[in-house]
C-alpha cells in the first residue's frame, strides 16, 4: 500500500494543531515538512531546532495519527559563496539532528546549481560542477550516518544533478546506504525531454530503482516560451502519465511515503484520490 502524503505548507494556514486534522480528514497518511515555509512566526534557524521544539512537533503529529515522511531543507551546496556555504552545512546538520528526533528518520534536498541565483546554467552539465557537489556533499552525509537518518537526493532537469546517470555517480562515489534518492518525475522533464517522459522514467527505475527512498507526486502542464516550458501542477490536473511510476511503487516498493505537491487547500482531496485510483489500476 502506498502512503500518500502532503506537502505541509500547500495546505491551509492554520496553526499546527488545527491543520493536522484537516490534512487527515483529506485522506493524507503523512506530509512533507518544510520547517521554515510552514512555520512563519516561529524561528527555524539550527539554534531553535532543540529537542523540546521535535517533541512539540512529534507529539503534535502523533496524536493525529500523521507520519512526517521528510524534513524538507532545499540549500545551494554549490553556491559561490562561503559565508552561505557554511551557514548551509549549519542548517544540513541542524536539520539531521532534528530528523532523527522528530523520527521521521528523512531529510531531502536537491543539488543546486554552481551560481548564486540558483539557476540553470551550461555549467550545470559540466563534470568539475558534478565533481564538486559530490565533494560538498560528503560532510552532509557523514553527518547523517552518524545520526542514523537518510539523505535523499532529488535530480532536477536543470541541476547539477539532472538524470539518472549522473544522479547514480553520486551515489557510487560516496558509497553510503545513509544517501538515498527522492523520485519526483515532473522534475526530471523540461520543454527539451518532455516528449520522452516514459524512457526517462524507465531509465530511473533501472538505474537508481534500489536506492528510491520517496516519491514525490505532482502534475505538469506545457507552456512554451515560459520558463522552462513546463508548469507544475497539482497530480492529476495535467498532462503527467503515472501508471509507470505508480507500477514502480506498487510492485517494488511497498509502503513507500509519496508526498504530493503544488496542489491548492480546494483540490488537495481530489488529487491525493486521483492518484490512490491509478495506484489501484495499475
Amino acid at each position: 500500500m502506498i502512503q500518500l502524503g502532503l506537502r505541509l505548507h500547500d495546505a491551509e494556514k492554520l496553526p499546527l494543531e488545527e491543520l493536522l486534522p484537516v490534512v487527515k480528514s483529506k485522506g493524507f497518511t503523512c506530509v512533507h515538512l518544510a520547517l521554515g515555509k510552514l512555520f512563519k512566526d516561529i524561528p527555524c534557524t539550527p539554534a531553535a531546532l532543540t529537542p523540546g521544539y521535535a517533541h512539540y512537533i512529534r507529539s503534535t503529529f502523533e496524536k493525529n495519527n500523521l507520519g512526517i515522511a521528510v524534513l524538507g531543507n532545499y540549500l545551494n551546496l554549490l553556491h559561490p559563496d562561503e559565508a552561505y556555504l557554511k551557514e548551509a552545512y549549519e542548517k544540513y546538520y541542524a536539520h539531521i539532528r532534528f530528523a532523527s528526533l522528530l523520527g521521521c528518520g528523512m531529510v531531502g534536498t536537491e543539488t543546486g546549481a554552481p551560481n548564486a541565483a540558483y539557476a540553470f546554467s551550461p555549467a550545470c552539465r559540466e563534470e568539475r560542477t558534478l565533481s564538486l557537489f559530490i565533494e560538498r556533499l560528503k560532510p552532509v552525509i557523514r553527518c547523517a550516518e552518524r545520526f542514523g537518518v537518510i539523505v535523499a537526493i532529488e535530480p532536477v532537469a536543470r541541476h547539477s544533478v539532472y538524470d539518472a546517470k549522473s544522479c547514480r555517480r553520486v551515489l557510487d562515489e560516496i558509497g553510503s546506504p545513509n544517501l538515498q534518492v527522492l523520485f519526483d518525475p515532473v522534475n526530471l522533464l523540461d520543454q527539451d525531454n518532455v516528449g520522452h517522459a516514459d524512457e526517462i522514467f524507465a531509465e530511473v527505475i533501472q538505474t537508481l530503482g534500489k536506492d528510491i527512498a520517496m516519491i514525490h507526486l505532482k502534475d505538469f502542464i506545457r507552456t512554451p516560451g515560459e520558463g522552462y516550458g513546463l508548469k507544475s501542477v497539482g497530480a492529476g490536473t495535467g498532462e503527467m502519465d503515472y501508471r509507470q511510476v505508480m507500477r514502480f511503487a506498487r510492485y517494488e516498493k511497498p509502503f513507500v511515503y509519496a508526498t504530493l505537491e503544488d496542489t491548492t487547500p480546494e483540490n488537495a482531496a481530489s488529487c491525493r484520490q486521483a492518484m490512490q485510483d491509478i495506484y489501484d489500476q495499475v
